[in-house]
């Protein structure tokens, strides 16, 4: 158990406070933070809680969405992204996960909209590198091309971080997003020294009418978490594995037997075989 974190969206409807003090009753000895619920409680008391109650902070969700075409919204989408990666080191993560953004309203320019971020990028970074945290791009399946994230396999994330240093922009290996790609293995092995975060939840059929909310609990669907893990610690990952689920039914259940049903899947489904 020591490397599995909760993703905070794994249990939607609880509040900073009942998530650390879930993780802490169950053993989880990490957690994924969001922005929106620090916000509720501000980035002060947040990192308090989280101090007091014991779990590590694995990552920060969300930065990006940096493919504003006008000035004004480039400038406000920088100005959000530094807040958050202040955030990051205040709450005590070196890991803010960066969703891009999508194609900008009206546009259906990918490869500018891919050097909008590569741009903003290079504003952001020495910021980033200055806190002490690393910029991990995600990226997201196709079906979130158009508005969420211009990246969707993990070798365009790659090739957008390869002019900065990996300490200052790794990857997100999201098992959801990427289990799909026939070049996933290659590219995993490929971002040795600079994935950032591991991710999991499972494909799981059929898919919902809101397509974001198509995770499910690992062993529910067809990925082979097994495959991914080791590929990943053969590259060198050696952090936490988070476990972020958006999904309607995993929302609807109580807090605490959402993270009991994860401890006793990430064994089963994500450890090694001699583990389950």
């Amino acid at each position: 158990m020591a490397k599995l974190s909760l993703n905070q969206a794994t249990t939607k409807h609880w509040g900073l406070a009942d998530a650390v003090d879930g993780c802490a009753r169950a053993g989880i000895p990490a957690i994924g933070l969001w922005r929106e619920q620090v916000a509720e409680v501000g980035v002060a008391r947040a990192a308090k809680l989280v101090a007091d109650a014991g779990p590590r902070v694995s990552s920060l969700c969300r930065g990006g969405f940096l493919t504003a075409l006008d000035p004004a919204g480039q400038r406000a989408a920088l100005e959000d992204n530094r807040r958050a990666v202040d955030e990051a080191a205040e709450l005590g993560t070196d890991t803010l996960v960066m969703v891009v953004g999508g194609l900008p309203p009206g546009s259906r320019d990918l490869a500018g909209a891919r050097q909008l971020v590569a741009d903003r990028f290079g504003e952001l970074a020495p910021h980033a590198e200055a806190a002490g945290v690393r910029l991990a791009l995600e990226p997201l399946h196709p079906m979130y091309c158009a508005d969420r994230a211009v990246l969707s396999t993990l070798d365009q994330a790659l090739e957008l971080a390869a002019p900065f240093p990996a300490s200052v922009v790794g990857v997100v290996v999201d098992a959801f997003h990427v289990w799909w790609d026939p070049r996933l293995l290659p590219a995993i092995a490929a971002a040795a020294g600079r994935i950032a975060s591991f991710q999991v939840c499972d494909w799981v059929l059929p898919l919902p009418s809101d397509a974001l909310l198509a995770r499910g609990m690992m062993g529910d669907g067809f990925i082979d978490f097994r495959v991914l893990r080791e590929a990943v610690e053969a590259a060198g990952y050696s952090g936490a594995t988070e476990v972020e689920i958006f999904n309607a039914d995993v929302w609807a259940a109580p807090g605490d037997e959402v993270i009991a049903t994860v401890a006793r899947r990430y064994v089963t489904e994500v450890l090694p075989d001699q583990l389950s």
